[in-house]
């Protein structure tokens, strides 16, 4: 069987409170992207409990993958076969996107329609938040506001049909942990789905990624893409989760004509 896990970006980013338990509470629209990974489960003929290979040789394909963490999640609940799974991927890791996370979602319903396990959408969603607090989101694939540990979701009326999307993404990574070092949660004074289904001349003002700040200062560069996305007619513009993907929304197809050539560019429309 073969799926296509989809990444996705955040629409405004807002780190509200520090949980008791150590991680934090956010506030964010999640909105899915049509770029996609390749994940094909076959079940295996040497009884191994898996084989995995991906094509990015520097991409772990031990335990430390979220893959294979979904698998074993699955496995502590469910019997089946061993399984060959082979990863192509295309979004790239360590951009703010969710494109681990997309995948370990996806292994889980792909191991639920493969071998008839019978998980409703409630238990699907069940097992993905106890792999990561955005894998949840991949089971329904839908447009949300995020709440708690991004691991809540309620619908969201915002539309960007016909708009074009643009990311763009340095070959460097941020770290979650280390972008989190440097937060100062603080609850935000407005509704950050009013502003998003409002004039989105406003948004800019508005919306923010708090965790653009600490990004900004170790790598100006980011700033300069957003500024240029701005420049070039983006009626919103903001870095995905911890980075380091920027991206920008527009009205019309947008054109880098050779800007940025030496990262990670997509353009598509929504």
């Amino acid at each position: 069987m073969v799926v296509f896990p989809n990444c996705k970006i955040n629409i405004g980013l807002s780190i509200v409170e520090k949980r008791s338990d150590g991680y934090h509470n956010l506030e964010s629209v999640f909105y899915p992207l049509a770029l996609c990974d390749a994940l094909e489960i076959i079940e295996n003929n040497n009884q191994l409990d898996y084989n995995f290979t991906c094509n990015i040789k520097s991409i772990p394909t031990d335990d430390s993958n979220l893959v294979i963490k979904a698998l074993h999640l699955v496995r502590k609940y469910y019997t089946f076969p061993g399984v060959d799974i082979n990863l192509i991927k295309n979004i790239p890791y360590g951009a703010g996107l969710g494109g681990g996370s997309s995948d370990a979602a996806y292994t889980i319903k792909c191991l639920n329609e493969l071998f008839n396990l019978g998980m409703t959408n409630e238990r699907l969603i069940e097992l993905s938040s106890q792999i990561g607090s955005d894998c949840a989101f991949f089971i329904k694939n839908e447009a949300c506001f995020a709440y708690e540990r991004g691991d809540k979701f309620k619908a969201s009326n915002i539309d960007l049909k016909e708009k074009y999307i643009l990311l763009v993404k340095p070959d460097y990574c941020i770290s979650t942990a280390e972008a989190y070092s440097n937060i100062i949660p603080h609850k935000i004074d407005f509704d950050i789905e009013t502003v998003l289904t409002s004039d989105r001349n406003n948004w800019k003002d508005y919306v923010v990624n708090d965790f653009e700040k600490t990004a900004f200062n170790k790598f100006p560069e980011l700033q300069e893409i957003k500024q240029w996305m701005y420049n070039k007619g983006a009626f919103f513009s903001a870095m995905s989760g911890s980075g380091s993907t920027i991206y920008g929304l527009f009205d019309e197809k947008p054109e880098l004509n050779g800007c940025w050539n030496k990262h990670f560019s997509w353009i598509s429309e929504l």
